[in-house]
């Protein structure tokens, strides 16, 4: 029987996360303890900024590297919890006593969330003096002169602004309105090589025929249409038309 304390207080500085993790190795209701001491054989107290084991050799070895590496939050407990599930059912394979177990463990990788990089301001040079007062609405209309003027003409002034104000966005609206009405500028063709455009003389031969024989066709539909067929048949003779006596009136 050995025993072992290890110190878990000198391995963080922030106390809200030794804390933290502190718990991480007890577990809800103390199931996480009672796990690695089951798992280990060992029996495990964790008190303020120590945690104290007794069992064998082997055992003590586990759980302080449980212990560590919950603490630097390296792996949760409860991987190592599997990890130690899976060796156990493995010991009791005779077959596979002796090979090696690496193949049949489970491997975690640990998933480490990407933090916003801060900004590092720079620091502007120091000055003793304190910045200029931003001027004020009354000092900036006695350098504009406006602070002398009548009401009259104050208003007579925002009247003219408004009305060159109303002038330019007239003017922007009748010029997009006249966009849309521009044509687009013509792509101007290249002018194709000579060789390209040459077309081979047989071709322009057998065009040349084609072209003679449908106009000779056209010829000869055309003096057939013309012929009149009524010309040929008989027409009948008309009988005069009979006069009409006029009866005599007794």
């Amino acid at each position: 029987m050995q025993c072992d304390i290890i110190k878990i207080g000198s391995l963080i500085r922030n106390k809200e996360r030794f804390v933290k993790r502190r718990q991480h190795l007890i577990g809800p209701n103390s199931s996480t303890l009672k796990a690695i001491e089951i798992l280990t054989g060992c029996y495990v107290l964790v008190q303020g900024n120590t945690v104290a084991a007794m069992g064998s050799f082997k055992g003590l070895k586990q759980v302080r590297k449980i212990v560590e590496d919950c603490i630097q939050n390296i792996q949760h407990p409860i991987y190592h919890i599997k990890t130690l599930l899976m060796k156990r059912e493995l010991a009791k394979n005779p077959a596979l006593a002796t090979e090696n177990w690496d193949r049949f463990l489970p491997k975690f990788k640990k998933k480490n969330v990407q933090t916003k990089k801060v900004k590092s301001k720079e620091k502007k040079p120091y000055t003793p003096f304190p910045p200029p007062q931003p001027p004020s609405k009354i000092d900036l209309q006695l350098e504009s002169g406006e602070y002398f003027l009548s009401d009259q003409m104050k208003s007579a002034k925002k009247w003219q602004q408004k009305q060159e104000k109303q002038a330019e966005k007239a003017a922007e609206n009748k010029r997009k309105r006249e966009a849309a009405f521009v044509p687009p500028k013509e792509t101007s063709k290249s002018v194709s090589e000579p060789a390209k455009t040459k077309v081979d003389q047989s071709e322009v031969a057998a065009m040349a025929m084609s072209l003679k024989e449908k106009a000779k066709g056209l010829s000869k539909l055309q003096g057939e249409e013309s012929i009149d067929a009524e010309a040929y048949l008989a027409k009948p003779n008309k009988a005069p038309p009979k006069k009409k006596h006029k009866k005599s009136k007794a």
